[in-house]
């Protein structure tokens, strides 16, 4: 079986390539900006027709497009998260029509979810803010593009490797820099919403069982962790693993547009677990502590001490 991973050097499609990496009788294939890839790709950039030409020699079974932007203007958004996928499907049906698309979405595609609620994927789409909206956008181009795909609407991914443009893998490199300084402080943002945290490796393992799966799937599939947990839970939970001393202080509006307009965001992971019999594996205890033991390494090796 030959799977092509695009966005295969970012967070999520680190981790989906090293779980595809394990299939046996399998040949994973890197398409990308970076030197080292197989395909040389843009999606942001490449027409349709550059983009076939490509993908053709690759001959995929399948495709995983981990490929994303959490951040930048509105206009960086649309062009990695919508055009992306809609540029993708267009050049596969030229290139490799027959093959399985499994693309991550995202659960801020949802929006503002109801207290106490879980939501299905039938339920109304109503983003909050560009990132949402352009994922949603790349969401509906995979959907209608009558290829064989399905779309994983991931909720916040938590776990080794997390990068500082997320808020645990932010808060990891301030418990870094801070150590066992009694007098530090952890100033962040307001840490009351709620969002559904899933581990990174979850996320991987339910990518692969997607880009191996017999017959059709469903168009649309969460994948998180079903629960709603308080952000302030995981920040607590990270402090008491890196044993911080120090005080956490929230700064009211100090969080992001969007974690003011979405206070509460939990998915109802029913149908994963019906159509690829998938299911989270790691409590959030140790999400946190792969994170910070990850977290910790990095930093004693960029101080060039050896990590403990």
């Amino acid at each position: 079986m030959r799977i092509l991973v695009l966005g295969a050097t970012g967070y999520l499609g680190g981790h989906v390539v090293a779980r595809l990496r394990a299939l046996p009788d399998t040949r994973v294939l890197v398409a990308g900006r970076s030197p080292g890839a197989d395909v040389a790709v843009d999606l942001a950039a490449d027409r349709r027709r550059d983009l076939a030409r490509a993908l053709e020699p690759a001959a995929p079974d399948a495709v995983v497009n981990c490929a994303g932007a959490t951040g930048g203007d509105a206009v960086t958004l649309a062009e990695v998260n919508a055009r992306g996928p809609a540029v993708l499907c267009a050049a596969l049906r030229e290139a490799a029509p027959a093959a399985r698309l499994v693309h991550l979405g995202s659960a801020a595609e949802y929006g503002p979810g109801t207290p106490g609620e879980r939501v299905p994927e039938s339920a109304p789409t109503r983003p909050a803010g560009p990132y949402g909206a352009t994922k949603l956008a790349g969401t509906v181009a995979v959907t209608a593009s009558g290829l064989d795909a399905v779309v994983l609407r991931v909720g916040n991914p938590v776990g080794p490797g997390a990068p500082p443009t997320g808020l645990p893998g932010r808060v990891a490199a301030l418990l870094a820099d801070a150590g066992d300084d009694p007098d530090a402080a952890l100033r962040l943002g307001d840490l009351s919403a709620h969002r559904d945290f899933v581990d990174v490796r979850d996320v991987a393992w339910a990518a692969r069982l997607a880009a191996t799966a017999a017959g059709p799937l469903p168009p649309v599939l969460n994948i998180g962790g079903g629960a709603a947990v308080p952000v302030r839970e995981l920040v607590r939970a990270l402090a008491g693993v890196a044993g911080f001393r120090g005080r956490i202080v929230e700064a009211g509006g100090g969080g992001s547009a969007r974690s003011a307009q979405v206070s509460w965001q939990c998915s109802d992971i029913t149908a994963a677990g019906d159509a690829l019999g998938w299911r989270p594996s790691h409590s959030l205890d140790a999400s946190v502590a792969a994170l910070w033991a990850a977290a910790a390494a990095t930093a004693h090796t960029a101080e060039g001490v050896p990590a403990p």
